[in-house]
């Protein structure tokens, strides 16, 4: 058996950890001492190794209590979840990567001029290897999180006001069929 300080210390968790995962019924001791110490078993050593593990790969709480509960098909599902979020993730890092590197080869092509129009805008996000799908998500995108921002945005571009209505319309609608 193992104690609280000991198990904790073999994995480099903090104390107060082990006493947050038995709070939430993560991870309970086995059993008390005399003296009502926790007292983990080898179990309770392995149940925890696969919650570190899980930690690692980026699982929530929720996540991890789901597959701790469950076997088999419903391990794989949450899983793939958690695969599928990442890679999300990941393809909404490139893109702003694609973006930031675009607009630095525009830059370094003589730079933009005083303003940056539609016309510009577009040609950086091409030149980022943005295609029409790429730049639609990216303004269901700036729609969802900063919709004040974007309608600006779309303004500084020298879009008209009824051009941006319907950008920032048909953004939203793309929004609502995705999180359906």
């Amino acid at each position: 058996m193992y104690h609280i300080s000991q198990l904790a210390r073999q994995f480099g968790l903090s104390r107060s950890t082990l006493l947050y995962y038995d709070r939430i019924g993560l991870l309970s001791p086995s059993g008390r001492s005399e003296a009502g110490y926790r007292q983990y078993s080898p179990a309770d050593q392995g149940r925890l190794e696969s919650i570190c593990s899980l930690r690692r790969a980026g699982m929530d709480i929720d996540g991890i209590r789901a597959i701790l509960a469950t076997a088999g098909d419903d391990t794989t599902t949450v899983l793939r979840r958690r695969l599928d979020e990442i890679g999300a993730e990941i393809e909404a890092l490139r893109t702003k990567q694609h973006l930031l590197a675009g607009m630095l080869k525009v830059q370094g092509e003589g730079g933009p001029g005083a303003t940056v129009n539609k016309e510009m805008f577009v040609a950086m996000l091409r030149a980022a290897g943005m295609d029409d799908a790429a730049m639609k998500k990216l303004h269901v995108e700036f729609e969802r999180r900063e919709p004040e921002a974007h309608h600006a945005f779309l303004l500084s571009l020298g879009i008209s006001e009824k051009e941006a209505q319907q950008i920032r319309t048909w953004s939203a609608a793309m929004e609502n069929q995705i999180t359906s």
